[in-house]
C-alpha cells in the first residue's frame, strides 16, 4: 500500500539544488524528492532525538521524578536481590 503524497513547494538555495541534482544525477536516489524526502525524514528524527535528550535533562534536575526513581527503586529491591537465585 503506498502512503499519500503532497505537493510542497520550497525556495532552495542555488547551491543546494545543484548538489540535489548532481547527486540524483550520480544515483543517490532515483529521484529529488526521494533524496529530500529521506534528508527531511532523517533530520526530523535528529529533531525528535534531541527534544527527547532536552527533556530528559529537564527530567533530571526534577526533583519530583527523582523521588519517584528513588522510591521505584527501593521498591523493587527486594525482588531484584531475589531473582538471581530464580534463574540457576
Amino acid at each position: 500500500m503506498s502512503q499519500k503524497t503532497r505537493k510542497a513547494t520550497f525556495n532552495l538555495h542555488t547551491e543546494v539544488l545543484a548538489a540535489l541534482n548532481n547527486a540524483v544525477a550520480d544515483g543517490a536516489a532515483p529521484s529529488k524528492n526521494a533524496l529530500v524526502e529521506r534528508a527531511l525524514i532523517k533530520e526530523l528524527k535528529e529533531v525528535q532525538k534531541r527534544s527527547r535528550l532536552a527533556r530528559w535533562q529537564e527530567g533530571a534536575r526534577d526533583p519530583a521524578l527523582l523521588k519517584d526513581i528513588s522510591d521505584v527503586e527501593t521498591a523493587f529491591n527486594k525482588a531484584d536481590a531475589e531473582t538471581p537465585g530464580r534463574l540457576d
